[in-house]
């Protein structure tokens, strides 16, 4: 068994990796498509703030995750490396296709597709799955509103400023909002691994009650934080450079609308995306300057590709745990 925990733990890390080599488009497409930062330092600012948001922000999304979402009593270690082979397995298909799907909403739908596989419809908490599932519409939506309104009151205060001044001084903030959306990103994301984590030692029998230890942080943050440095760059030209054109004023409304949202919700401990939540916010500040700013054809299909998030790893998950029971 402490092989087997071991094994899924390690497994575990690697998909904390693949989320931040997959999503570290999240972090860094506004600021390395407005020319603020070269990709090889944008991805080590993004990356160490993912790690520093280990510090300070809690753990509330890795007990809803853990344990809010699928009973625990349904719960295996074959389980959990199913879930979490499923998740990996959309996120790498997403990557290839330059789809900044969300690797939340794999990781939930690989851990309850295995389950119900496992144990039955009844493995389901859906009293939990609320906030999750209402916030598919309600981050992106609260990113668009949000980097709209930034990005109206910044046009406001600066409407006497020449846009050379302008582009100056938000060369410099987007530094710091860049900043803050990465530890939103990190504390948000990294946290959902935790809970898997927490649920491996738990069913495990490695510990006798259902808690996030200070080394399962550390390293979820650890393994993030190096996935980033790796960056997803088909995703990054998607995100940066296909939904709408950012000047640094646009990517520093839409990084600090991202991070208000990740950082709010992340204290609530609602397992949100981050990758609908900047996506939301980069339309909103691009529909500001006109609806056809934005790239509604490609904007149409990345929503596709968050439709059938949950349903398809879930679908992969299953398979995934039928094949690991098959007689060897």
């Amino acid at each position: 068994m402490l092989a087997l925990a071991v094994v899924i733990i390690i497994i575990a890390l690697v998909f904390d990796y693949v989320n931040g080599f997959h999503d570290a488009a999240n972090s860094i497409a506004t600021v390395v498509s407005t020319r603020v930062l070269t990709p090889g330092r944008a991805v080590v600012w993004a990356a160490f703030f993912n790690f520093v948001a280990a510090f300070g922000f809690g753990t509330h999304v890795a007990k809803t995750m853990g344990r809010g979402l699928v009973h625990l009593d349904a719960v295996t270690p074959e389980v959990i490396l199913a879930g979490l082979l499923g998740a990996i397995a959309w996120d790498l298909i997403t990557w290839w296709y330059g789809l900044p799907t969300s690797s939340s909403h794999a990781l939930i739908g690989g851990y309850a597709g295995a389950a119900a596989t496992h144990a039955g419809l009844g493995a389901i908490v859906w009293s939990g799955w609320m906030k999750p599932v209402l916030f598919i519409v309600v981050a992106p939506l609260l990113g668009l509103v949000l980097g709209f309104l930034f990005m109206l009151g910044i046009n406001w205060i600066c409407r006497r400023q020449t846009p050379r001044r302008v582009d100056k001084l938000f060369r410099r903030l987007q530094l710091f909002s860049a900043a803050v959306y990465s530890l939103g990103h990190g504390t948000n994301d990294a946290q959902k691994t935790m809970g898997i984590i927490a649920g491996v030692l738990y069913t495990s029998g490695l510990t006798h009650e259902f808690s996030i230890p200070m080394w399962v942080v550390l390293a979820c943050h650890a393994a993030m934080a190096l996935g980033t440095l790796s960056g997803g760059w088909r995703i990054v030209r998607t995100m940066g450079m296909r939904i709408t054109e950012l000047r640094p004023v646009d990517g520093f409304a839409a990084e600090t609308a991202g991070a208000i949202t990740l950082l709010g919700t992340a204290r609530l401990g609602i397992p949100v995306s981050t990758t609908h939540t900047i996506t939301g916010a980069i339309m909103g500040v691009g529909s500001l300057r006109r609806l056809s700013a934005v790239r509604w054809g490609v904007a149409a299909r990345i929503a596709w590709a968050w439709v059938l998030t949950i349903p398809a790893s879930a679908l992969l998950a299953a398979a995934a745990l039928l094949l690991l029971r098959l007689p060897r």
